[in-house]
């Protein structure tokens, strides 16, 4: 049985699909055509939603670079992203991208 968070930071199959078509089917930092549209701009891990404000697609390399590279490539990373998803929603906030048990 999945948690209340764990379902919050689940990407849904539905939200994939409005991802994928958004980016058009390519790495949003790259423009790699080999991407999914699966990676969260705040983590899971710090409880980021599984809703498109919050996700992106990213192909494997900067998917792995962006979770895993030193600080400066994922402050780059981070600022790419962050801009990307500022430039698709006029109301993008970070605050609204994170679960929150009480609200």
């Amino acid at each position: 049985m999945k948690s209340r968070r764990s379902k919050a930071t689940d990407i849904s199959q539905k939200t994939k699909n409005k991802v994928w078509e958004r980016d058009n089917h390519c790495c949003v930092i790259c423009g790699n055509p080999y991407a999914m549209p699966n990676a969260h701009y705040i983590s899971r891990a710090n409880g980021g939603l599984g809703i498109e404000q919050n996700i992106v697609t990213l192909c494997h390399d900067c998917h792995n670079n962006f979770d895993n590279g030193d600080e400066e490539t994922r402050t780059a990373l981070g600022y790419k992203i962050e801009s990307y998803l500022t430039a698709c929603y006029k109301d993008w906030n970070t605050d609204n991208l994170i679960y929150k048990k009480y609200n």
